[in-house]
Formats: structure tokens, C-alpha cells, sequence
């Protein structure tokens, strides 16, 4: 096989070899590249003239030097020009090599770069709605309790010890439980004047939105209640935590169970009580004032409580549960003393009418019963697969999609004057006239 130049890739007159790499070399060639760079053109180590070694190959007799007007004179022109092409062709695909390496760097530097600055977004994404969150919970009263929240962050690291139902406090409850069955005895069934009208109803519009409530890592307000008396009192749930809040500010947290919080209800009595049920299996009954749980009461059927709702009267509430019954509660006895079945659905909802006679409820199935608390017995069903608000006709008022995600509660203000209502997209909203 003939030997071959390695820049040229010619057979060359008078080959040499490069003791560095080991290829042979035309030697004019290699010693003009060595003259301009002084190394090595394949193994880029450094190279002198007198390192090269010659290969010994047959003599060829050469003519005599041509004359410059010579034809031989004219080819060794073009040979010089084509040594010189041939050189600046390999240093150029030398610099293409090397230029195909940086690029090939670049670009990965880029990618990267590009997931860096990815993941940078999402952070700040991530804490921008957590300062979202932070900022209605700017207000956090502190309060003796250990187990309630006074720091910033707003939750209780532990559930509260229990206080008991001191006798102080049943007399309280049963003492304004006698004023409100009076009270209601005295109404009787005259409908109050200030009672917002069907007409009235048909014309609520948005008044205003609370947002950014409760985590946004685990976004969602399950439940509210309003107080009668105070309509700037909320209480909007989420997981284990209860929150009293006054118009965009928290003024309290509560926590008294050790799973997700499904229910709420402000007791009568001034702003004192609230009651809360959750998939712990427990309803609670703490002081709003102090922050202390008074009692705890486990469901002994051992299933989830998904809502409860206080008597008017104060003295008696109901819950639901995840296998469909209704459970009348006595509060001072902390026992249960009648259960409603009828339902083919987990309990979402329910509520008591003004004079404490009846109880509505709702389920997954889509249905709605009523129940006379006297005889135990169901009346009336309801049944349909939208949400609305009916008069005592059960004519279909108004309906409301201003949420964008589930709606999770809905409260009525003193005789109507407003609604409020939870949603999981973190949001409370208030409905009124305008």
C-alpha cells in the first residue's frame, strides 16, 4: 500500500515521519506547518524540524533547476500553491473540529441554564401565593392556649387539651336556650319585615371576594358559618384548622382534631361556642373567646363525620356521617339521642329550621329530605341535580357559578340580607344587592 501524506493525503516525494504521532508527512509540507506552528498537526504536541525522521525510498534523478519560464517552472509554482491549500485546508478542519466541541458545550450549558431558570419560576410562583396565603393571616390574635395559633404561620403545632363542660358553661347554654325558645314563642309564625324578598333574591350579584385563605399547598376551604349577630364573623375551614375571620383579617385559629375539619357551626350564644366535626371520627365543642377545646366526642359507629349543624335553640345539634345517617346530639350530655336513615349518600348538609321544629339535609344522592324533629320522621323529598335556592313554594330562584372549583358551603346573613359562600379555589365571596 502507498504511503500517504497526512495533510495532503498525496504520496509524497520525500517522506518523513513525526516521531509524535507516527504519520508521515510530505517534507516540505510539515516543515512549512512546523516553520508557522511549531507543533505537531495530528497529536498537537510540540515539533521541531529536527525531530522529523526521512524514510528512505528509491533516488530519482532530478532535472536541472528550470528556468522561470519553463513549463517545470510553472508546476512547481502550482505544486507550492497546492502545498499551501492543502495546509490551510487542514488547519481549517482542525478550527471546525474545534469549533463543533464549543458549540456542543454551549448548548448543554444552555439547556441547563434553561432548567435552572425553569425551576427558579416555579419557586417563586410557589412563594408568591404563599405570601398570598400569609397575608390574610397577618392578624393572628394571640391567646394563652399552647395549642393556638399566636405565631406566624397560624397553626397550632398540637391539638388542645380538653376543658371540660364546666357547669358554668351548661348553665350559660341552657340559660339562653330558655330566652330563645321565648323569643321564638312570642314571633310565632309572623314572617319578620325585614326579610329579603323572592324578587330581592333573584337580584344578588357579587359584593365582594376574600382570597388567598388557608394553605396554597393544599388549596381549599371545606366549610363556613356566619355569625347571626356580627355578619363581618366568618368561619371558613381547611384540614384541622378552624379561623375566625373579620372582614379580610384573621383574628383567630383553632385546633381541636386530628384530621380534615367537615363541618362548623357558630352556637347562639354571642360570639363564646363553635361546634366542628371531622374525619377523625370526633365532633368538638371549644371556646372562641379563650381557644380552648371544652369536650370531644367520638362517633361510635366509627365513620367519618362530614357536617353539623347547632339547634336554634343551642342545646341540641346534628351531624352527618359518611355512611348516610343523620345523628341528633344532646350537647349538654354529650350523647346521642336519635339517628334519621333515609339517605343512599354520605350526609353534605344540614340545617334546622327557625322554630327548631324541622331538619333539612342533603346527600350524594342528590336529594334533599326534610324531617319533623317531633314525630322522627321524614315529610318531604327533594330531588335534583343542580344547586339552587328555593322559596317556600320549592320554585327554583336563583342559581350561581362564580366559583371555579367546588362550592364547599353556603350561609344565609340575618334575614337575608347577604349570602357567603366557600369554595376549594380558596375564596370567599359575598352576594348581596348592590
Amino acid at each position: 500500500m502507498a504511503l500517504c501524506c497526512a495533510i495532503s493525503n498525496e504520496v509524497p516525494e520525500h517522506p518523513v515521519v513525526s516521531p509524535s504521532s507516527g504519520a508521515i508527512f510530505e517534507k516540505r509540507i510539515i516543515e512549512k506547518y512546523i516553520q508557522e506552528n511549531g507543533v505537531d498537526p495530528i497529536s498537537g504536541k510540540e515539533l521541531s524540524i529536527d525531530d522529523l525522521i526521512e524514510i528512505k525510498t528509491p533516488p530519482i534523478v532530478k532535472p536541472k533547476p528550470p528556468s522561470a519560464t519553463s513549463i517545470p517552472a510553472t508546476l512547481k509554482l502550482l505544486q507550492d500553491e497546492w502545498d499551501a491549500v492543502m495546509l490551510y485546508s487542514f488547519t481549517q478542519r482542525q478550527q471546525l473540529q474545534t469549533a463543533r466541541q464549543e458549540l456542543s458545550h454551549a448548548l448543554y450549558q444552555h439547556d441547563a441554564a434553561c432548567r435552572v431558570i425553569a425551576r427558579l419560576n416555579k419557586e417563586v410562583t410557589a412563594a408568591r401565593e404563599a405570601l398570598a396565603t400569609l397575608k390574610p393571616q397577618a392578624g393572628i390574635t394571640t391567646v394563652p392556649q399552647p395549642a393556638v395559633a399566636a405565631e406566624a404561620g397560624g397553626v397550632a403545632n398540637q391539638p388542645t387539651e380538653q376543658a371540660g363542660m364546666s357547669a358554668e358553661v351548661i348553665q350559660k347554654l341552657q340559660e339562653k336556650a330558655t330566652v330563645l325558645t321565648q323569643e321564638r314563642k312570642k314571633r310565632g309564625r309572623t314572617v319578620p319585615e325585614e326579610l329579603t324578598t323572592q324578587e330581592q333574591l333573584r337580584s344578588f350579584r357579587t359584593l365582594a371576594s376574600l382570597i388567598g385563605l388557608h394553605s396554597a399547598s393544599i388549596p381549599g376551604i371545606l366549610a363556613l358559618d356566619v355569625h347571626s349577630s356580627d355578619t363581618s364573623k366568618l368561619l371558613p375551614i381547611r384540614q384541622f384548622v378552624c379561623g375566625t375571620y373579620s372582614t379580610s383579617q384573621t383574628t383567630l385559629l383553632l385546633r381541636a382534631h386530628d384530621g380534615p375539619v367537615t363541618g362548623l357551626s357558630l352556637h347562639p350564644y354571642g360570639r363564646l361556642y363553635v361546634l366542628s366535626t371531622s374525619e377523625d371520627q370526633h365532633w368538638a365543642f371549644s371556646d372562641i373567646r379563650t381557644g380552648r377545646l371544652l369536650t370531644k366526642v367520638t362517633d361510635n359507629s366509627n365513620v367519618p363525620l362530614t357536617t353539623a349543624q347547632l339547634h336554634p335553640d343551642g342545646l341540641i345539634f346534628g351531624t352527618g356521617t359518611g355512611d348516610s345517617q343523620v345523628k341528633i346530639w344532646d350537647l349538654k350530655e354529650q350523647s346521642n339521642v336519635a339517628n334519621f336513615t333515609g339517605h343512599s349518600g354520605a350526609i353534605t348538609s344540614i340545617a334546622f329550621s327557625e322554630n327548631g321544629y324541622y331538619l333539612a339535609t342533603a346527600a350524594d344522592d342528590a336529594c334533599v329530605k326534610l324531617w319533623d324533629l317531633r314525630k322522627l320522621r321524614n315529610f318531604k323529598t327533594y330531588s335534583s341535580t343542580r344547586g339552587f335556592i328555593c322559596a317556600s313554594s320549592g320554585r327554583n330562584l336563583k342559581c350561581s357559578t362564580t366559583h371555579t372549583a367546588t362550592a364547599t358551603g353556603v350561609r344565609f346573613g340575618k334575614h337575608a340580607r347577604f349570602i357567603k359562600s366557600a369554595s376549594m379555589d380558596r375564596t370567599l365571596k359575598l352576594y348581596g344587592l348592590e
